[in-house]
């Protein structure tokens, strides 16, 4: 169940999509209990740091939330298919954590920054669950976020009066020491979601 770090840093459209096609194969709901059902990154590494306009107000940053487990993934506000699914999911997913919900992050950093202004995420997020955070910024800062993370984002596709976008819908978790540990697919439950960041959350 291991994921190459290829895809990181400077990365190609190709090994970007290499790396997720790795951790589509390798994900699998029957991973013994004490192993990460996400495609686990080996070795970890640092998660890339970044700095955007926060949901809640404030610069949003991985280091704020040292100590918790955080889900990072990316979307819009104005999808209307994959991206309301995958955040339903994590919603789920902290529920079924319990107490320990608190310990964990969502981070939801928009691929839309010409719609998606902070208050728009706000506005968006706090309906699947008041804890997510929202992140946006210039196009050009988000474009540098989504290269060190491999997140493709495909060109507009008319939609009524407006566009949608096609782009990775993984989901990155990581861990309290701010490594990134694993990489879920789309189309994992709440409930791997939850088996995973209990081992993460474990002494």
């Amino acid at each position: 169940m291991l994921v190459s770090l290829a895809a990181f840093g400077a990365t190609t459209g190709a090994e970007a999509g290499a790396a997720t096609a790795t951790a589509t194969a390798a994900a699998s709901t029957s991973a013994p209990a004490n192993a990460l059902v996400a495609g686990v990154f080996s070795p970890p590494r640092s998660a890339p740091a970044f700095t955007l306009a926060g949901s809640d107000g404030a610069p949003l940053r991985l280091d704020r939330f040292r100590g918790k487990v955080v889900l990072l993934s990316f979307g819009y506000t104005s999808c209307t298919e994959v991206c309301p699914v995958t955040l339903s999911i994590l919603a789920q997913a902290r529920r079924l954590l319990g107490a320990a919900a608190g310990d964990v992050q969502v981070i939801y950093v928009t691929v839309d920054p010409e719609r998606d202004t902070a208050m728009r995420m706000r506005e968006f997020l706090k309906a699947f669950d008041p804890g997510f955070l929202g992140g946006t910024g210039t196009a050009a800062q988000l474009a540098a976020v989504r290269q060190d993370y491999g997140i493709s984002v495909g060109g507009k596709i008319p939609m009524g009066s407006g566009y949608a976008l096609a782009h990775s819908s993984f989901t990155y978790l990581v861990d309290r020491q701010g490594m990134l540990r694993a990489l879920m697919p789309f189309g994992h439950g709440a409930a791997d979601f939850a088996h995973d960041v209990r081992l993460l959350l474990a002494p």
